[in-house]
């Protein structure tokens, strides 16, 4: 365009001027161009879709404003022997469509690199959550397998011990834990594959799950539940929804320090059942209640960090439902939240 306007000023200068500058005064390129006096009236334009048939030159001048921000004017000036100024004139330029389709360029670039970089964040959370689960279910089942042997041997040497003590009280208190440890086995075997879900009554389990519960704690923690006065019939499996009772309401016994008031309530809604459990504990920080349901995380001493680990995949892989610290404060104590399916979903059985 400077080159345009050089050629433009020589032709002003010497209007017989060479080859090469009507050559360059021909070939204006696609760029849009509008050329003005020193009274800012359009004398000339180029390379712009205007029609003076069938157009107002309002419409010409407004597209004069619009170059007008893209580039600065090249001046196209001629001064005569005495020095006056006699042509004043400047043109106006904007960027051709080429140049205006490389600036979204680099935007276009970027767009890919964020796809392609989402597509591979995408890939390898999917592969590390899959490989997790692999993990769970081995390690589950080879527990399951590990209690079972052992039990298997002790069910036989107590039924020998009955044979000749039958009214024996340690015996009959033995027989209780072994049958709380094939539970566990169960469980165990449960998590380490998908469970069945049946139709089931969610109030009596919670009942159940919290009588064993409330036996077993101290009794300077005062149990307050709230259930409906009717059967709620849910698709679950009753052994490991008691066993994600347990361990939230193990984890509000352990943060009251033995000491405090754990509500437990159902509330059944349109489409769906929540359970709500709080308790009066120490509470927790926001961070904290971030990452309670990553595996491995733990504020215990001596935790492991796989109890609310389970209770999340029993809820949300298992059950479909959802399950979150709904409030926690410091010094007064956390709610928890388990929503459940109403009706039943695909994939419900083995």
């Amino acid at each position: 365009m400077e080159l345009w306007g050089m050629a433009q000023k020589e032709y002003i200068q010497n209007p017989s001027s060479s080859n090469l500058t009507f050559e360059i005064l021909q070939r204006s390129g696609v760029n849009p161009m509008i050329q003005v006096n020193e009274f800012g009236r359009i004398i000339e334009f180029r390379n712009i879709e205007w029609n003076i048939k069938k157009q107002d030159s309002t419409k010409l001048y407004s597209i004069l404003e619009k170059i007008k921000k893209e580039n600065d004017p090249i001046l196209i000036q001629f001064r005569n022997g005495i020095g006056d100024l006699v042509v004043n004139q400047a043109l106006y330029y904007g960027n051709s469509s080429t140049l205006k389709k490389l600036q979204y360029y680099p935007l276009a670039l970027l767009l890919i690199i964020f796809l392609f970089g989402a597509m591979l964040y995408f890939f390898f959370k999917t592969s590390r959550i899959a490989e997790q689960n692999r993990l769970w279910a081995a390690m589950a089942k080879e527990t399951a397998h590990q209690i079972g042997t052992p039990l298997t041997s002790m069910v036989g040497w107590i039924t020998l011990l009955k044979e000749k003590q039958k009214k024996s009280i340690p015996l009959i208190e033995i027989e209780k834990d072994i049958a709380r440890l094939n539970l566990i086995t169960d469980r165990f075997s449960k998590v380490g594959s998908i469970p069945k879900l049946v139709a089931s009554d969610l109030t009596s389990v919670i009942k159940e799950t919290v009588n064993y519960l409330q036996k077993r704690s101290s009794e300077h923690i005062k149990f307050k539940i709230q259930l409906p006065n009717k059967k709620i019939i849910i698709p679950l499996n009753s052994q490991l929804i008691s066993w994600t009772l347990e361990n939230l309401i193990k984890n509000g016994i352990d943060a009251m320090n033995g000491k405090g008031n754990l509500n437990i309530r159902l509330l059944e809604k349109a489409s769906e059942i929540e359970i709500l459990i709080s308790d009066t504990g120490s509470g927790m920080k926001k961070e904290v209640a971030n990452k309670i349901f990553k595996p491995g995380f733990t504020t215990k001493t001596r935790g492991w960090g796989l109890g609310l680990s389970l209770a999340k995949r029993i809820i949300v892989d298992f059950h479909k439902g959802k399950i979150s610290v709904l409030k926690t404060v410091l010094g007064k104590g956390t709610s928890f939240q388990v929503l459940l399916k109403k009706a039943p979903f695909k994939n419900s059985k083995e």
